[in-house]
């Protein structure tokens, strides 16, 4: 499962794996992909480095990279207070109301806040790539467009390949005209946040709109055979996130959600709000209604509903409230149907991958000699 771009990065199969898990990245590296951690989670540089030692002591010397959530315009001066001050009354109230109506249990007396996404905050993004940079990174993603240029010529003198995703051939244009490498054509399929344009159109346009720059597809891929599509769209790889969340090195810390995403079909999902403020694929529950309902406040927009919302997500998970526990996944979650190894599910995706260009080969053959 080689493309040009595989054998660049010196990787046995064009699979990037992307996942917020070290030991999921990890195996993905070890299994012959690339592994890809996301480093949104990561409020405190010295928390990045503790899991990026570990894994360079994991991955067999194999290449891994990082993934990061940066804009592209810097904005100068502004804190993670002067944000939460920008967040209104009723919106706080609202996030009560909803966990107050589900019986979600109060933090304890003197509890820490729970996890909170500060990753997006342009001072924080950059003290990862600070810490990252003393990695040997072959890879550096971005999950808002373009990184800023400053980013991108100190990538390119570490020798560092960057990447960034794009939810449309216009999208995919811009980054190109930005100095990226490679472009990740997320469709609608994907978890996380997303367009409004399916992978199998989607690929295909950002592969003819970017010429001769790699594409990676991404957005509803689970399977040998879809990687096989992929390949034949265009594409020379495929970017999978979702699939990993199920693996048996995954730390989702909720036996309760792993059972919600094994027991999900493809329909199970919704692009919504209300966990960022942007449209993210992800679990449809009691929370996500509440968010959409036209009844309620609305979603603020993002970075706002992050904050607003982070520490009643980590309650929702400590205490696994079933009606409104959830995570962003994509539409791939109907295949997630029992908990394997990384280096299974890379086992099932190469043989099934082999099947189909067989399949495809053995049409070919015979339309030869027809």
């Amino acid at each position: 499962m080689q493309t040009e771009l595989s054998r660049r990065l010196g990787i046995e199969h064009a699979i990037f794996g992307f996942t917020p898990f070290p030991a999921v990245a990890a195996a993905i590296s070890r299994a012959g992909g690339l592994g890809v951690l996301g480093a949104v989670r990561y409020s405190a540089p010295d928390e990045l480095a503790r899991d990026l030692d570990w894994m360079q002591e994991h991955v067999d010397g194999r290449p891994y990279g990082l993934d990061v959530v940066m804009p592209a315009t810097k904005v100068e001066g502004v804190s993670e207070a002067d944000v939460e001050a920008m967040i209104p009354e009723g919106h706080r109230q609202f996030v009560r109301d909803v966990l107050a109506k589900h019986g979600v249990p109060e933090p304890a007396e003197g509890e820490a806040s729970g996890w909170r996404i500060t990753g997006w905050m342009e001072q924080v993004a950059r003290s990862q790539l600070d810490v990252a940079f003393d990695y040997p990174i072959k890879l550096l993603a971005n999950a808002l467009g373009s990184p800023p240029a400053d980013v991108i010529r100190r990538a390119h003198d570490q020798d560092v390949l960057v990447a960034a995703l794009a939810g449309s051939a216009r999208h995919a244009r811009k980054h190109a005209g930005a100095g990226i490498d490679i472009v990740v054509a997320q469709g609608y399929e994907a978890g996380g946040h997303t367009g409004e344009i399916a992978s199998m159109v989607l690929t295909p346009e950002a592969v003819d709109a970017v010429a001769p720059l790699p594409v990676l597809a991404a957005g509803g891929i689970g399977s040998g055979r879809q990687i096989a599509a992929a390949l034949a769209l265009g594409a020379q790889g495929v970017w999978l996130g979702s699939l990993w969340l199920t693996t048996t090195e995954a730390d989702l810390h909720s036996p309760a959600l792993t059972r919600k995403l094994l027991a999900a079909g493809s329909g199970d999902t919704v692009r919504s709000r209300a966990l960022t403020g942007k449209p993210a694929r992800q679990l449809r529950t009691e929370w996500t209604e509440a968010w959409d309902d036209p009844r309620g406040p609305g979603a603020l927009p993002m970075p706002l509903q992050g904050l607003l919302v982070a520490d009643a997500v980590s309650r929702i998970q400590k205490y696994e409230v079933q009606e409104l526990l959830g995570t962003p996944v994509g539409q791939i979650v109907g295949r997630m149907t029992s908990e394997r190894a990384v280096q299974d599910v890379f086992d099932d995706l190469t043989r099934g991958f082999e099947r189909a260009v067989d399949r495809v080969n053995r049409i070919a053959e015979r339309g030869r000699h027809a």
